[in-house]
């Protein structure tokens, strides 16, 4: 199945057992989402279950917060990540924060949705990515989805948990297919080795994943090692555990990431490795992240700001060259 396709899924599967969950945002009725994955749900649920608001994403927010505190479980998406800048004060100040206010006496069962990240032309007001202020929010959960069979789970588990948590989506893996294991218990909060190794942890999440995995038969021939790949999965929390037993093997760290490199999420599994477990590491982590600009609606200038397989494969050769392998 398509990877909206299994996050319409887990939305439908939720609302059909609990009445208590409610969906809204722009066009996420009758139009079937901007990006088709509430799509055929309103036919089901109804116009008071999917809830078509006004271009205001500080209200969508702000209802939601309201909804929840009613005893609802609202789940808001956001159009894209740019968008969501103007919810912040809603998302920080409140979803983040009433639980704890409140003496843990008032649940806010929230998942706020939106895709992030450098589509295809669609220029700087609609390509960022903001994992990185998020994930430094105390109060909120942060997960970052790549595969399809964790986009299911983990958002259907998510809709189910008392404390807010923002649902972090990419444009490009709409379409990306997968199969899915509907009887699987997965923890959204574990990482997941898209594939074993022995020499070298890559760490990655969202698109740049798949990236890593198309560089990965390169890398591995002209180094003659194995990589492991990590997709993180949960942003906030890290599965710490998983990181630590394969940096314990492999000794080397390589996080890729599609934000800007200045002030990106990648320095947060750097400055932990480097703090828990320096002794362990054989050479410097080697960070890859997008450049310090706005994205560029030229395509050739927006490939250019970002990380890409060939890109990929020519730092990590570089970088293993020069630290022992």
């Amino acid at each position: 199945m398509l990877y909206r396709e299994a996050l319409n899924r887990a939305i439908d599967e939720v609302m059909a057992s609990d009445e208590s969950v409610v969906v809204l945002g722009e066009d996420v009725g009758l139009y079937g989402g901007s990006y088709r994955v509430t799509e055929g749900l309103v036919a089901k649920y109804g116009e008071e279950r999917l809830i078509d608001t006004p271009i205001a994403e500080l209200s969508i927010v702000g209802n939601a917060m309201g909804m929840a505190i009613g005893g609802l479980r609202p789940v808001a998406e956001i159009m894209t990540a740019n968008f969501s800048l103007l919810a912040f004060d809603q998302i920080i100040n409140h979803l983040a924060k009433f639980r704890y206010m409140s003496a843990g006496k008032t649940a806010i069962p929230v998942v706020v949705r939106f895709p992030q990240g450098v589509s295809r032309q669609l220029a700087a007001q609609h390509s960022e990515s903001y994992e990185q202020m998020l994930s430094a929010v105390p109060g909120l959960m942060v997960l970052a989805v790549n595969d399809v069979n964790y986009a299911y789970h983990a958002l259907k588990k998510a809709i189910l948990m008392d404390d807010p948590v923002i649902f972090i989506e990419h444009e490009l893996l709409y379409n990306k297919e997968g199969e899915v294991d509907f009887d699987a218990d997965l923890d959204p909060f574990k990482a997941r080795i898209a594939k074993t190794g022995e020499k070298i942890t890559i760490v990655s999440y969202l698109k740049m994943v798949d990236d890593v995995m198309e560089a990965l038969p390169e890398i591995e021939e002209k180094l003659n090692c194995s990589c492991e790949v990590i997709d993180l999965c949960s942003l906030n929390p890290i599965d710490h555990d998983t990181l630590a037993e394969s940096l314990k093997k492999t000794g080397r760290l390589v996080v890729v990431e599609e934000d800007h490199k200045t002030g990106g999420y990648g320095t947060q599994i750097v400055s932990w490795a480097a703090e828990e477990l320096f002794y362990a590491l054989d050479a410097p982590p080697l960070r890859i992240a997008g450049e310090d600009v706005p994205i560029p609606y030229n395509r050739t200038l927006e490939l250019a700001s970002i990380p890409t397989p060939d890109k990929i494969a020519e730092r990590v050769i570089r970088w293993g060259k020069n630290n022992g392998l």
